[in-house]
């Protein structure tokens, strides 16, 4: 991996992290993800504009398809992160998440793109299984009483499971089919949008409410999510998927010790160690 695309991945980390924080605090489910959607668009808007009237864009019809595909996976991903972060500890949730995208986006690139890691990249990922069983509680998981963090635990990993799938498939939309990460993002985030739009039509009162009480945390999220992404796609169209997915996850550090230290949450210890565990096994995997 070049140092150009380890900047752009590094940053994104931190950026991310902190938009996470933000949608933890918003916690309105699909009121507050088209809120965030119809902040975002309002904040692209005159630099799509502005893009397209300098560079004079050609999308054609397989790129929009691309897009409006992307769009798809991240509303469902957007809206298992809120269900997530409903019933779990944000220091529990992000590291699950993040850990379990690389994993799985690894195993996809593999499977679909003919990427072939080494025995090294392997040892780190089997790293990353074993910190995430500790991250979500170890053996204590299976006991009766912890039904509700099994929810939590399902919840995180089906939003890592969208990480994976959006990865891989934005590794094609930048690199295969050279869309631009501004238009790519941008066109995602209309996608989201309009397939909300129906269900929002009738929860007009909630998505008020959300705007009142929670305009700074949408408006975080969604411009500090956007640049983050963009970062990502750049990185994405210069190098391959099964290095930028793991390397981005560092920021997963970053949202135990905010959990743990910011919001007071309990086991902070073992989630910190397990998120720093999970890092060890992505750097092998970023280096191998």
């Amino acid at each position: 991996m070049s140092l150009f695309a380890l900047s752009l991945v590094l940053a994104a980390a931190v950026l991310h992290a902190t938009w996470n924080l933000f949608a933890k605090r918003g916690g309105g489910g699909l009121a507050f993800v088209f809120l965030v959607g119809v902040v975002n668009l309002v904040l692209y808007a005159p630099v799509v504009i502005g893009y397209w009237l300098w560079r004079h864009p050609v999308l054609p019809p397989s790129a929009v398809l691309w897009i409006i595909g992307s769009g798809a996976l991240k509303t469902a991903y957007a809206l298992f992160l809120q269900r997530s972060y409903k019933t779990g500890d944000f220091s529990l949730i992000y590291p699950l998440s993040r850990g379990t995208g690389p994993l799985l986006a690894t195993v996809a690139a593999v499977c679909l793109l003919g990427e072939r890691p080494t025995p090294a990249a392997i040892c780190g990922v089997l790293i990353i299984v074993a910190s995430i069983f500790l991250l979500a509680g170890g053996p204590a998981l299976l006991r009766q009483d912890a039904a509700h963090k099994r929810i939590a635990v399902g919840y995180g990993v089906a939003t890592g499971f969208f990480i994976a799938a959006y990865t891989v498939w934005d590794r094609r939309g930048v690199a295969s089919l050279a869309i631009a990460p501004l238009l790519y993002d941008a066109g995602t985030t209309a996608t989201g949008v309009v397939l909300l739009a129906p269900f929002a039509a009738g929860r007009r009162p909630e998505i008020m409410r959300q705007w009142r009480v929670h305009r700074l945390d949408a408006t975080a999220v969604a411009g500090l999510s956007s640049l983050s992404y963009i970062l990502v796609l750049t990185a994405l169209a210069v190098t391959p998927v099964s290095y930028i997915a793991p390397v981005r996850e560092v920021s997963i550090v970053i949202g135990a010790f905010i959990g743990a230290r910011r919001l007071k949450e309990a086991e902070s210890s073992r989630r910190i160690l397990a998120a720093a565990a999970i890092a060890i096994g992505i750097l092998i995997m970023a280096v191998a």
